[in-house]
């Protein structure tokens, strides 16, 4: 085909994988599938193995592009709905266990590393691979592609991808084991419930909202503009650009004129499966006989840290706090993210805790690429 290469086309095909992976998220299949970010990587990557769009072996600009632009700016406009003044609304409690939950994770991370000594299978890239877990247990996908791409991680499109696939497992049986930490405990060790008072008033949530002309010029303007400053700080003093950009999202993210700006969550989550769909594109077929022993060694490597993270976090919050659909929200808050922790709230009928599921949710979308920059450090 003549046009195989040609940028447009081949970014049509990325939004219409973007478009079916929406689509086919909202499914039962799709749902047990992960969503639309692993669904956008599996749709793209058949694609690309089909030779309709290029791979990871004959490349093109567009990609690059999308890694280098795309993805951190995508980044910063989901930091913007990040509200700090408005966490303490959570109560301390919700805050309390979301933080020990992070370190929890954090220890997890470290205890799974030692034991299983990933780095022999793994090589250098296992700490890449255990600071993108840690970001995304404590903060979710925002976190893990921020680490991601400092370090090129991204590039490496079925270790990535398989990455992935194994965080998806591991998130849908902690979903499972969260759902019946209530009923297993409050017989074992007698709940000490308390009831976080939700506020009536109306919450404004940006990421609802339809995004607007305006809202749109100051997105496009803040989210370039931040990008360059970050890449001109980085340069003069070696802080990664990623960390000095999600440190501007968050801090102009407290602005009243920021935090009014609709359509933020929406244009950064566009942006986000345009990236993963360009993941799903350098997934080739000939690279994944790799990943049977690797895909073991992540499996194991992840699942100990949960593990590890999911005792410490029960006995720990069981001595101080036992508040047990809290406990439950709050663990899943750092390893499924703000949505799932909702969906435990609403299972257990406690309307009173998802305000603060939602904001402890962004509590770690702000702390999360730091524990993981802080985790590649230390090993």
């Amino acid at each position: 085909m003549q046009f195989y290469s040609n940028p447009i086309y081949v970014l049509i095909m990325l939004s219409l994988m973007v478009i079916l992976s929406v689509y086919a998220g909202k499914s039962k299949i799709g749902t047990k599938l992960g969503g639309p970010a692993l669904l956008v990587i599996i749709f793209t990557a058949i694609i690309a193995n089909l030779k309709l769009i290029p791979s990871a072996s004959n490349s093109i600009n567009l990609y690059d592009i999308i890694f280098k632009y795309v993805a951190p700016i995508s980044i910063f406009y989901l930091l913007l709905n990040i509200k700090i003044s408005s966490i303490k609304k959570a109560g301390l409690p919700m805050i309390g266990l979301f933080i020990l939950g992070s370190l929890a994770t954090t220890f997890g991370i470290l205890v799974s590393w030692y034991i299983l000594s990933p780095e022999i299978t793994l090589g250098e890239d296992a700490k890449i691979i255990a600071g993108m877990l840690t970001g995304t247990y404590t903060g979710g996908s925002v976190n893990f592609n921020a680490i991601a791409l400092e370090y090129d991680f991204q590039r490496k499109g079925v270790l990535y991808a398989g990455t992935i696939a194994v965080d998806n497992v591991v998130t849908t049986i902690w979903i499972m084991v969260t759902l019946t930490i209530p009923m297993i405990f409050r017989n074992i060790w007698k709940s000490n419930r308390s009831i976080i008072k939700n506020s009536n008033k109306k919450q404004h949530n940006s990421h609802l909202d339809s995004i607007d002309f305006e809202s749109l010029i100051w997105l496009v303007f803040l989210g370039i503009t931040s990008y360059f400053v970050s890449d001109i700080i980085s340069g003069y003093t070696n802080i990664p650009s990623i960390l000095i950009l999600t440190t501007i999202g968050i801090l102009l993210a407290q602005l009243k004129f920021i935090s009014n700006l609709k359509g933020s969550h929406s244009l950064g989550i566009y942006m986000v499966y345009l990236f993963l769909a360009v993941i799903g594109a350098y997934c080739e077929l000939s690279a994944v006989d790799q990943l049977e022993e690797i895909g073991i060694v992540l499996l194991l490597f992840t699942s100990l840290a949960v593990l590890v993270h999911g005792i410490i976090f029960i006995l720990i919050s069981g001595f101080v706090y036992r508040d047990w659909d809290m406990i439950s929200i709050a663990s899943q808050a750092n390893i499924g993210g703000g949505t799932s922790a909702i969906a435990l709230a609403e299972a257990f009928d406690r309307k009173d805790l998802i305000l603060p599921a939602i904001l402890v949710g962004s509590l770690g979308n702000a702390l999360g690429t730091y524990l993981g920059f802080l985790v590649i450090y230390i090993l």
